[in-house]
């Protein structure tokens, strides 16, 4: 991951840098001290004290080696990751029926709501949407999100004579057997384990599993599945889950130097195994919906760079990060040349991004020219 964000430690007083490990991976500039010139004799920022933070010293004999402007400017904190665009994370679909596996869709199929998914004894198993797996048979008397959630496809489709709740009614029933008789199945009223499989919508067949013709296992995966939607799956450090906000945009690199706009649509933790003798690792795995699909329609798979934007500094005061001193009574100053002269002026940081760090001190305005130490 390339992380534009320079977070450093400063350096000691006495001009030795102690370097300390920043908040993110990547990239790092380190600060510089003025050092003593031996022919000038200046002191060294080190050396520098006054009344306090914010306060400025006498003229120093002798001016830096080289200047920067304080500028005004947007600064961001921005890291790039890597992506693989695609349809998204895989699902598998476990079969809960007996039999004799007798139809599978095509590699690639688009299957919705209400279509067989696969069949078993030349009996549907059918999708419908939600995102609470099936796992009883439903009856009569019942009671339950699942209930709920069966009668919400069931209306979908075009049943109706009942109210959708929680209850599984006489009502419900009725609605389920008009849904049987027109599957071809056994107008029996209730719901059999394993004849719906639920998806939280529209599915991709992505990998067959099974093969017609083969025994069907209860417990055993017939197929894999993703969504239909182009979207780029990113994994991140756990240290880096502050990116993964959902709702946050990120800018996508696509190949051949296109980009496309996307938003993190899903934030989750996911537990990797370790190869043998190794611990298992945590990573934070973000999706990314993209607003312009045809801007990705060539790709079913990809390798792609995720630009996050974690913070953003608007119109604030920075000078190059070089240009930081260490100060002896602690924290950082810059020095001000103004005149042929120069003073030192303590400063407060705060965003580090692409070599430049936000600052506010007494006195400090847009347009000063401050040194770059050597």
């Amino acid at each position: 991951m390339t992380d534009t964000a320079q977070l450093t430690a400063p350096p000691s007083a006495n001009g030795t840098a102690q370097g300390r490990r920043g908040r993110r991976r990547g990239r790092r500039t380190a600060l510089l001290v003025v050092g003593a010139l031996a022919a000038g004799g200046a002191a060294t920022a080190a050396a520098i004290g006054f009344g306090g933070r914010g306060g400025s010293a006498p003229p120093v004999n002798g001016l830096p080696p080289a200047t920067a402007p304080v500028t005004r400017q947007t600064l961001q904190d921005t890291q790039t990751a890597d992506g693989e665009l695609g349809f998204g994370p895989t699902f598998s679909a476990v079969n809960r029926l007996d039999g004799t596996v007798t139809w599978l869709p095509e590699t690639g199929a688009v299957v919705s709501r209400g279509r067989p998914l696969y069949r078993i004894d030349n009996s549907p198993a059918v999708l419908m949407y939600g995102n609470l797996p099936a796992y009883r048979e439903l009856r009569s008397g019942d009671e339950g999100a699942d209930v709920r959630q069966l009668e919400q496809n069931l209306k979908a489709l075009g049943y109706g004579g009942f109210t959708v709740d929680d209850a599984f009614t006489s009502s419900t029933a009725t609605a389920v057997r008009q849904w049987q008789e027109d599957l071809g199945l056994k107008e029996t009223g209730r719901v059999e384990f394993g004849r719906v499989v639920f998806a939280s919508g529209q599915i991709r067949v992505e990998s067959l599993e099974a093969a017609a013709g083969g025994s069907a296992q209860p417990g055993a995966v017939v197929l894999t599945y993703t969504g239909t939607v182009r979207v780029v799956v990113v994994q991140l450090e756990i240290a880096e889950r502050r990116l993964a906000k959902v709702g946050a945009t990120v800018r996508v690199a696509l190949p051949a130097g296109a980009t496309a706009e996307g938003r993190v649509a899903k934030a989750y933790t996911v537990i990797e195994a370790g190869g043998q003798g190794e611990e298992a690792t945590t990573k934070v795995e973000a999706v990314v919906s993209l607003a312009d699909q045809k801007a990705v329609a060539a790709f079913d798979q990809a390798s792609v760079d995720v630009t996050f934007t974690a913070s953003e500094r608007p119109d604030v005061l920075t000078v190059p990060v070089s240009a930081l001193v260490a100060l002896r009574e602690g924290g950082y100053g810059v020095e001000v040349v103004e005149g042929g002269a120069s003073r030192y002026v303590a400063v407060e940081t705060g965003l580090f991004s692409a070599g430049r760090v936000e600052v506010t001190g007494e006195g400090l305005a847009e347009g000063m020219t401050v040194g770059i130490p050597r």
